[in-house]
């Protein structure tokens, strides 16, 4: 591989005898009925059937605690699952975890690097963990602080560094050994927009130079910007699959947005009001913070047919608008509660099991 491909994976080395594990053809995830229990009867994953094509960026949604973080630690070799078949990079996750953390990069939600280091020094010791040649570790630090836009700090410590920087040494450092595969598990949570961004930009160049990326994420609007295709987990089970475009057209029809003048149970009687509403007899309906939302093929032609109604039922609406869906408005329809990413994070929840 040319030393100018950083990120993009190298196919590992074979034992005589070894083979890869069977599964679709170019499949850097294939997984067939994977289940895990915890100790204490909890089933966090039940019957996860997926394929992730070598080269995707595929997102991974859900609530907290549905099984995200338990299914990611299964492929990333950290947990072993009950039943069922998976295979990452051609390997079995059961007979040869070894190799598959020879070919993949982990970037858990909590950054793994030193603070008493330099972010040359952290990229150097993550080079001599993976086993990077030593005649290849000087051209490899230099390529990935570039490629993380943090060569013009390449000798300050990283505990003078902000989150987004912490983030970005962090996930250059889970790429040292160009793995084809990389996973990241929340990866800008807690981070500014701005951090956010580069963030976004970085994942987005790693993609494109060939790297295959699994990402879990709170931000909706993250996986819609970065993602080709996603699935959702509800209760340990995916529940829905395609793109972020697909998924959308599933909702149907528009969003109709009605903002209301805070009046006790405003938005409880504007929602009533909607529901019984004729021209809305399919309509999807659910309180806001500011008033309702209104999912429908007749949002348009009729949304302010229902205005009038409000209004004549003495609500006072300050503010109205229609749109087209968005990944928050899927995930309210497939799991029936909003996607906080303020909340603690699933991987809190889990690790008191």
């Amino acid at each position: 591989m040319s030393s100018q491909d950083p990120g993009v994976g190298v196919e590992p080395s074979r034992d005589e005898g070894s083979a890869a594990s069977d599964g679709p053809a170019n499949a850097a995830i294939d997984v067939d009925g994977l289940e895990l229990v915890y100790s204490d009867g909890t089933a966090a994953v039940q019957g996860v059937d997926m394929t992730v094509p070598e080269g995707e960026f595929f997102g991974f949604l859900g609530p907290n605690g549905a099984g995200k973080t338990t299914t990611i630690k299964v492929f990333a070799t950290l947990l072993s699952p009950t039943a069922g078949e998976v295979s990452v990079n051609g390997f079995d996750v059961r007979s040869e975890p070894r190799a598959i953390r020879e070919t993949i990069g982990y970037m858990a939600q909590e950054t793994s690097i030193d603070p008493e280091l330099t972010a040359e020094e952290n990229v150097r010791f993550a080079c001599e963990a993976y086993g990077v040649p030593s005649a290849e570790r000087d051209e490899r630090v230099t390529e990935l602080l570039d490629l993380v836009d943090l060569a013009d700090v390449a000798d300050k410590r990283s505990e003078e560094f902000s989150g987004g920087m912490k983030k970005r040494l962090d996930a250059a450092t889970a790429l040292v050994h160009r793995p084809p595969l990389v996973f990241l598990d929340e990866p800008t949570t807690g981070l500014d927009p701005k951090a956010r961004n580069r963030l976004w930009e970085y994942f987005r160049r790693i993609n494109d130079l060939g790297t295959t990326i699994f990402l879990t994420t709170q931000y909706l609007e993250e996986a819609d910007q970065l993602c080709d295709r996603l699935a959702v987990i509800l209760d340990g089970e995916i529940v829905a699959d395609g793109s972020p475009a697909d998924l959308k057209r599933e909702v149907g029809g528009e969003v109709l947005d009605v903002e209301l003048e805070a009046d006790g149970d405003a938005s409880s009687r504007a929602a009533t009001i909607a529901r019984e509403f004729e021209a809305f007899a399919d309509a999807s309906v659910t309180e806001t913070d500011e008033g309702i939302s209104v999912t429908a093929e007749t949002a348009r032609e009729h949304g302010t047919d229902l205005l009038v109604a409000l209004r004549d039922a003495d609500l006072t609406v300050t503010g109205f608008n229609i749109r087209a869906p968005t990944l928050d408005d899927v995930f309210l329809a497939i799991t029936g509660e909003e996607l906080d990413a303020d909340e603690s994070s699933e991987a809190d929840a889990e690790g008191s099991r």
